[in-house]
Order: C-alpha cells, then sequence, then structure tokens
C-alpha cells in the first residue's frame, strides 16, 4: 500500500489552507470582485469611466468614490438572489472538488448545516459551471455508448425502458480529455453527427464493432475492437480508456448518488468529464472552480443538453 501523499506539493489544496483563505463572507465577496475585475479599477455607469469602488458596510456591494453608485459583483453569478452565507457557497465548491469520485448533497447537508434542499440546489447550479465546450485535437481517439441507469427486474438484469443512452469520446494522444454527452437514440445518425462535430478529420478513430459506426471510414482513419467475438485487446486497438471512464461514471453514480433521473444526467456527466479533464491539476481544480464561478455567461444552458435532448 502506498502510504505516501500522492499529490505533488505544487498542486495541493488543503482545507487548512481552505479556512486560512475564505475565513467570512466578506473575504469570499472580496475574491469575486477582484476576479471579476482584476485591475480593481470597475466602470461607473453615472462617471461613465472606470474608477475606484469601496466596500458597502451591511451590504453585499461596492460604492463608486466618486458618486457613491452602487455595483453588485454577485450579479450574474450563480450566488445572486441567494441567502446562503457566500463562505458556504465556497465550501460546498471546495468539498466538491476535492473528491474523486464526488459528494452527495445529503453529505453536504451534514457538513454545512443547511437543508437538504439548499444543498440540492446548490450543487445543480455549481454544476451549470462544469460544462465545457470541449473540442477534442487528438490525433488519436477512442468513441463508445452506453447505457446508465434503470430498476432491476431479475437480479443480474435490468430493464432498457429505464435506461438512458450516452455518447463518449476520449483522446488517447493531446490533454487526455474526455467528451460525453446523453443521446435521446442510439442510432448511426446521431452517433456520426456527434463524431463528425468534435473529432479532426483524418484522425484515428477506435470504436467497437457496432453497427452504428459503419462508414467512419470514409472521414477518419477507422480501427474497430469485435467485442462481440470476445476480443476486447488487439494491439493497439481497443477501447479500454472510454470503457475506464464509463466505469468511474457509473460506480461513482451508484456509489454516491444512488440514482440520477434523465433529465439531470447530463449536469453529472458534466461534472465526471470536468474532473476528468482538469485531473492533471491535482486539488488545484477548486480555484479553477472558483474562477468559473465568477464568469456570468458561464451560466448559459449547456449545449449538449440543448442539441440531444428531446423535449
Amino acid at each position: 500500500m502506498n502510504r505516501r501523499q500522492t499529490i505533488p506539493k505544487e498542486l495541493r489544496y488543503t482545507r487548512n489552507q481552505f479556512d486560512k483563505d475564505f475565513p467570512n463572507d466578506d473575504v469570499c465577496l472580496e475574491q469575486i470582485k477582484q476576479q471579476r475585475w482584476p485591475s480593481g479599477m470597475i466602470y461607473c455607469e453615472t462617471c461613465e469611466k472606470e474608477r475606484k469602488h469601496y466596500r458597502v458596510r451591511g451590504r453585499m456591494a461596492y460604492a463608486c468614490d466618486r458618486c457613491g453608485n452602487h455595483i453588485y459583483p454577485l450579479v450574474g453569478t450563480i450566488f445572486q438572489k441567494s441567502t446562503t452565507p457566500l463562505r458556504i457557497w465556497f465550501q460546498a465548491m471546495y468539498l466538491m472538488r476535492s473528491t474523486r469520485c464526488g459528494i452527495s448533497a445529503k453529505q453536504i447537508q451534514r457538513e454545512t448545516g443547511v437543508t437538504y434542499k439548499t444543498a440540492w440546489r446548490m450543487f445543480r447550479q455549481i454544476r451549470m459551471l462544469l460544462a465545457e465546450d470541449v473540442q477534442l485535437e487528438g490525433s488519436s481517439v477512442e468513441m463508445d455508448e452506453t447505457m446508465i441507469g434503470g430498476r432491476r427486474r431479475k437480479r443480474t438484469m435490468y430493464d432498457p425502458q429505464n435506461k438512458t443512452w450516452v455518447a463518449g469520446i476520449v483522446e488517447r494522444t493531446g490533454e487526455g480529455r474526455v467528451y460525453a454527452t446523453v443521446i435521446d437514440e442510439n442510432t448511426k445518425k446521431k452517433l456520426q453527427d456527434i463524431a463528425h462535430e468534435k473529432i479532426l478529420p483524418k484522425s484515428v478513430v477506435f470504436t467497437d464493432d457496432a453497427a452504428q459506426y459503419h462508414g467512419l471510414d470514409a472521414d477518419y482513419h477507422h480501427h474497430r475492437i469485435n467485442h462481440s467475438q470476445g476480443v476486447y485487446v488487439m494491439g493497439n486497438v481497443h477501447t479500454n480508456t472510454i470503457e475506464g471512464f464509463w466505469s468511474l461514471v457509473k460506480r461513482g453514480l451508484g456509489g454516491v448518488y444512488h440514482s440520477v433521473s434523465k433529465k439531470y444526467l447530463q449536469t453529472y456527466l458534466n461534472e465526471y468529464s470536468f474532473r476528468y479533464n482538469h485531473r492533471a491539476c491535482g486539488n488545484l481544480i477548486f480555484p479553477l472552480l472558483l474562477e468559473r464561478a465568477s464568469q456570468p455567461e458561464l451560466l448559459k444552458p449547456s449545449v449538449p443538453v440543448e442539441k440531444n435532448l428531446s423535449v
């Protein structure tokens, strides 16, 4: 057993550091303000020029040093109109990013003292920040589809009517990123539309022998592994990388969240994809998430949900 710390020192961000950096709501608000306006100068609509702003006591606002016009750093972010203390939001983001397999809203309720409804809403808002429009740039990728969810009919069988189809692509070369999306049907057109959107032309694509991948040879160097005959590796031809990601997702959903509806499954895929794509950051994923929380444009609905799910 490896009893040593596996995360390099420069990539660690411990709970003690978090408590030291963000002891109260005022410090958290100042962090959001600095991230939205790094120069310290904020455009004042009344003065019509950039000016320094100072904190207004008792309010989540800053005032212009010349005319007193107020600006609100939380407007347009996931924290807007929330009565939950800002430090609890930060704590939830830290806990959510410091775990490898995720953390449930029930655990956040126990950790922070908020209600379950509040904890669940916070997680839903935080997951909105994790949707990334990934353009895979690796010259070699793996593509696969799988089913998630469903209740058991028998001891070893699941009802396919309660399952949801999910498609995924992972880079073998480059940064090793993954893209995963919910699809409403497992058809050739749906899967190949995703492939043409996310995979660069002339890339090497590895898939299994499913009929939906017939025809990829026209645009890619397509290699197939014959899973139906019990063959899973033949030289460098395999789909083990994307299968490993599916294993992480399924074990995480089953072990932490137990059950996820189709309506919210894409947000959970975004969470696992984000964690996988930024795995080289170690515990510094929390500062990265905090930076994204200060960007209001990231609150737009994710493209995969709009494009691939039928209403």
